[in-house]
């Protein structure tokens, strides 16, 4: 595996999902679906769902670009996404908890792995 390629490919499917999900994030606070983002609590059980929605098909597309831009292995790549995605996700989870919605950082860090993997597996079973 070549490390001088690998890492570009998980890192573009890293980046794909974070500037999806904050383009996507300003972009419903610009269409006052969601309020300010700064404004956590104001988040209806709603507005969660939807967010949570289209960071897994953010979190799909990752994996299937990160495999398809890997050297060999795509699927151990993928795998290398997910858990990137789920170390972000629980971090993320530990510090928001004292915000109270609990199930929505638990639902992000529980669907990392297998989103990111269902991208690498879409990417083609032989790669």
């Amino acid at each position: 595996m070549s490390i001088v390629r690998s890492v570009p490919a998980i890192a573009a499917g890293l980046m794909a999902v974070v500037v999806l999900s904050m383009v996507s994030d300003q972009a419903m606070v610009g269409l006052h679906y969601f309020p300010p983002l700064d404004r956590y609590n104001a988040f209806s059980t709603e507005m969660l769902v939807v967010a949570t929605f289209y960071r897994c098909v953010y979190a799909v597309l990752a994996g299937y670009i990160t495999a398809r831009l890997a050297p060999a292995r795509a699927m151990l790549h993928a795998l290398i996404l997910g858990a990137i995605g789920t170390a972000f996700a629980l971090a993320g989870a530990i510090l928001m908890w004292h915000l109270g919605t609990h199930w929505y950082p638990v639902a992000l860090t529980v669907s990392a792995l297998p989103c990111t993997l269902l991208g690498g597996r879409v990417a083609g079973p032989g790669r």
